[in-house]
């Protein structure tokens, strides 16, 4: 599966959240997209309860099928809790730090300020968005990509001190990752413990 391009308003309608951010469309139209939407009453099994969370944590975080199973081994493999690992883990993709350091509006926004390879880790031009960030390290705008009209738009009024976990210097346009987030602290609204069921089967 290729990563989804189209209207990002119909898949936050799917889930019943604005999983891209402020959406004043599903504000007006909450039921899910297509001719029946208003009017469908099915009843979800289980199985599709899951599923459903794991789609809306791959569009939230644009992973695709192969990278997210990939990160979930990983979660698995490490010690703690897997669920919240596999968070930590999504949240520590460098296209993520980019969004939460209000760099770029979105994450797809993000995304493509690293593929265009202006986004620096530790003063090094990194251009691979799912790259992992670790604690200590430092993610900045590249020098000639300060003056970007997207990135002054970005930041302008954006409140830093809302992710705790992150240390912002205005001055430098960079932000160093302190330690990777507490569960409590990410302030998606997802049920990973859903995920952990549905690939534990």
């Amino acid at each position: 599966m290729a990563r989804y391009t189209g209207p990002r308003t119909r898949i936050a309608r799917k889930f019943g959240e604005a999983i891209f951010g402020a959406d004043k469309v599903l504000s007006k139209k909450n039921y899910p997209p297509g001719q029946h939407g208003n009017s469908r009453k099915r009843k979800t099994s289980e199985y599709g309860i899951q599923l459903r969370e794991k789609q809306k944590v791959k569009y939230t975080y644009g992973v695709l099928e192969r990278q997210f199973r990939n990160l979930f081994e990983k979660a698995s493999r490490s010690k703690g809790i897997t669920g919240e690992v596999l968070l930590q883990l999504l949240e520590g993709r460098l296209d993520n730090m980019v969004y939460r350091l209000g760099i770029a509006p979105t994450r797809a926004a993000a995304r493509q300020l690293v593929s265009h390879r202006h986004i620096t880790v530790d003063g090094s031009v990194v251009n691979i968005p799912s790259y992992s960030v670790k604690p200590g390290q430092v993610v900045g705008v590249r020098e000639k990509s300060k003056s970007l009209e997207v990135v002054a738009d970005a930041l302008s009024g954006f409140n830093h001190s809302k992710y705790p976990w992150i240390e912002w210097d205005q001055s430098l346009m960079s932000g160093k990752l302190l330690h990777l987030p507490e569960r409590a602290d990410i302030p998606e609204n997802i049920k990973e413990q859903l995920i952990v069921e549905l690939y534990s089967k």
